[in-house]
């Protein structure tokens, strides 16, 4: 069953699944291979496993074919905004760790786009204020990138 956490639902914010799913061999395949198979690409993907479980984080360019996808094939997941910087740089890295922690914004995770066009680097985050954090972030000269921004 889906939960769905999204703050601003007519915004073009960027949205990441969370599958919760069995952690046995070709799991990440299966989905990755499902998801090829309905012409969606993945942007960006990270997974967390314990023993039992894991969870598969992943950012789609279309992302209402892919929660229907996960929908009709029993896939339990949430659906969550998320921040994604644009990073040119090493240097612009340590600006958006930097802006971000003189706000005192936590970030709960953070992790690398695979590709996005233009061929600029991403970085994904799940932050404790999305709004706040986009407002820090471009005061402070970075780029916050929008679902637009990062679909082919």
């Amino acid at each position: 069953m889906a939960a769905k956490t999204i703050q601003n639902p007519g915004s073009e914010a960027v949205r990441q699944f969370s599958i919760f799913a069995d952690n046995k061999v070709g799991r990440l395949n299966d989905i990755i291979m499902m998801l090829a198979s309905h012409d969606v690409h993945i942007m960006s993907v990270t997974s967390v496993d314990t023993t039992d479980n894991v969870i598969i984080r992943l950012i789609v360019d279309y992302w209402e074919q892919a929660r229907d996808f996960f929908h009709e094939q029993g896939f339990a997941f949430s659906l969550n905004e998320v921040i994604v910087a644009e990073i040119n740089t090493e240097q612009d890295l340590k600006k958006v760790t930097c802006a971000l922690v003189q706000a005192e914004i936590n970030i709960h995770y953070a992790y690398p786009m695979l590709t996005r066009p233009g061929g600029k680097s991403g970085l994904v985050m799940r932050l404790e204020d999305n709004e706040l954090a986009a407002d820090v972030l471009n005061r402070n000269g970075i780029r916050v990138l929008n679902h637009t921004d990062i679909a082919r």
